[in-house]
């Protein structure tokens, strides 16, 4: 108690001057409240916290919100170590509970530039202390989420998505509710600014597992997601947001990438905001529909981005080499096929291979020379796809062996004057190649 003395006759002092001020900070039992203030906050610096809770209740109960930012904090601590010691007791932990939210409610009006950490504080609280009720649960994150939007910590938007799902699979919350809340969610989960490394990854696993709740929640059946955004597209041909979240949600459901709506998204979206990704993204789907010219639009204006990096699009010329070649456009196939053997040397063996398939099911018109003449250059490329890449040999000898069998007889040739050894130029299907005579 010692300590304390020269507390009280500080107290003394204070209350000796100017009630004016004193009631305008301090509210009308300005006494009362100084003097609790004061002792609670001795007995809190030195950790004495069930001596602190006394003068707090009294500090609380007859000071203002405004007198004192840290008695509102402290109420904090000295709350949460209540409810720890209520144990079974419901009716009481469930005050508590309510008391500790009050008071980050209360400094957050009160305080207005610590808002965002007292609400933030908490949806904390909350997680601790009422996660096993998920309608409380859910209607504390929304309210945390509407005040703090942006400035929101990732794990509540979590917290929000779990207990939306658990109230709809108990039929309180309707699909379109959580499917509205998961995109909302995700697009505040885009805006935030991690501020170092541990805050990203942070970030990035709050995404990662929100989109894997959202999956394997079966919330909405492709069916419905098609029913529910159709219309709003629609009414918004225009809207990027819109299409991204469209893109984003029917991405999460399984099969739901191959109709109608999933389409016209992307398009939009490479409409309005046009990059490598959306173009190559619709390359992929139209490929899939079997619109080849399509496709091939999209892959080359992917292609001619320059938001796409030197390896990528080497990948994806070979890729749209070997897509022209499965579709009948083997001119197109060997152009790109040639690009990539000419500048990408990791590849130059598989593009090779590729323009060698290319010209060994070319069929050329004119004499039977002409119409035999594409298998050298077809077995020409397979031994430079071999040089390239050791690993395609044993594939590439056999298409040699393959396509050997096509070769003219030497009596054959010498019927058209054509020798073993000849320089002969192929010129057939839009492609042009220079080889060499070769003869069973």
């Amino acid at each position: 108690m010692k300590k304390l003395i020269p507390v009280i006759l500080t107290i003394s002092a204070m209350l000796l001057t100017t009630n004016g001020f004193a009631q305008g900070k301090y509210g009308a039992d300005s006494a009362k409240c100084i003097t609790n203030l004061s002792f609670y906050q001795e007995y809190f610096k030195q950790k004495n916290y069930d001596e602190a809770l006394p003068s707090w209740r009294n500090a609380y109960k007859f000071c203002p919100p405004t007198a004192n930012q840290n008695m509102l904090i402290n109420g904090t601590t000295l709350v949460r170590r209540l409810i720890t010691k209520a144990g079974n007791n419901a009716t009481y932990r469930a005050a508590l509970i309510d008391t500790l939210l009050t008071l980050h409610k209360t400094r957050a009006e009160y305080y207005p530039k610590y808002a965002v950490t007292a609400y933030n504080n908490m949806g904390q609280d909350m997680f601790n202390y009422i996660k096993n009720d998920p309608k409380a649960l859910y209607d504390g994150m929304e309210f945390i989420i509407g005040k703090n939007q942006g400035e929101t910590k990732p794990s509540f938007l979590l917290f929000d998505m779990q207990s939306a799902i658990e109230l709809f699979q108990a039929g309180s919350l309707d699909a379109e509710s959580v499917i509205n809340l998961y995109q909302r969610n995700s697009d505040l989960l885009e805006k935030l600014t991690p501020a170092n490394d541990a805050e990203k990854e942070q970030i990035a696993g709050v995404k990662n597992d929100m989109g894997s709740l959202f999956a394997s929640s079966k919330v909405a059946s492709c069916e419905s997601l098609v029913e529910l955004y159709t219309p709003r597209l629609a009414a918004e041909p225009e809207n990027l947001q819109l299409a991204q979240s469209i893109v984003k949600t029917m991405s999460m459901t399984e099969g739901c990438d191959n109709n109608d709506l999933f389409l016209q998204a992307v398009t939009t979206m490479n409409k309005l905001d046009p990059s490598a990704n959306s173009a190559y993204y619709l390359y992929r789907l139209h490929g899939a529909r079997g619109n080849v010219k399509e496709a091939i639009v999209y892959m080359e204006n992917a292609l001619a981005s320059n938001d796409v990096e030197d390896s990528r699009k080497a990948d994806w010329t070979y890729e749209l080499a070997t897509f022209c070649f499965k579709n009948g456009e083997s001119a197109r196939a060997f152009e790109y096929a040639s690009k990539v053997a000419a500048e990408n040397e990791s590849l130059a063996g598989k593009a090779y291979f590729l323009i060698g398939n290319i010209w060994g099911s070319t069929r050329c018109g004119g004499d039977e020379i002409a119409r035999r003449a594409p298998y050298w250059v077809a077995c020409d490329y397979m031994n430079k796809a071999k040089a390239a890449d050791p690993s395609l040999a044993d594939e590439a000898n056999r298409y040699i062996s393959q396509y050997s069998v096509y070769f003219p007889e030497t009596a054959e040739a010498f019927m058209y004057d054509i020798t073993k050894g000849q320089s002969y130029t192929v010129v057939c299907g839009g492609m042009r190649a220079t080889t060499t005579v070769r003869t069973r």
